[in-house]
Order: structure tokens, then C-alpha cells, then sequence
């Protein structure tokens, strides 16, 4: 899987980031390496939250897709 991200410089020193795919993920390093460090851990925990389970209704559809 490929996900875009966005990388700004601090102005108190060193990066952040955020995934523009994944609403309030974001991180941050006091440099490059740790960035991108943390930007994998951050995208991991962003994306193993537990859901509840939806519930379809009749007439709804349910779709699977790939990412």
C-alpha cells in the first residue's frame, strides 16, 4: 500500500507530518529519520483502531474494496 504524506519543518526545530488519507493521523521527529520512524508507527495505530461492526439495513449495499 502506498499513502501520501505531507511533511512540514517546525519552526521550533525538526519535522511533522500528516496523512491527509487518514484524518488527525499525524507525527512528528526532531529529524528526517525519526520522522519517517514514527510516521510508519503512526500510520499503524491510525489504522488498527477497533470499529464497530456495521450493520447493513435491507436495501443497503455492501462494497469491498482494495487501498
Amino acid at each position: 500500500m502506498k499513502i501520501k504524506v505531507v511533511v512540514h519543518q517546525a519552526e521550533e526545530g525538526g519535522y511533522w507530518a500528516e496523512v491527509p488519507a487518514i484524518p488527525g493521523c499525524a507525527t512528528q521527529g526532531d529529524t528526517f529519520e525519526e520522522l519517517l520512524q514514527n510516521l510508519y508507527e503512526a500510520v499503524e495505530g491510525c489504522l488498527s483502531v477497533d470499529v464497530d461492526e456495521a450493520h447493513a439495513a435491507e436495501g443497503d449495499r455492501v462494497l469491498e474494496i482494495a487501498i
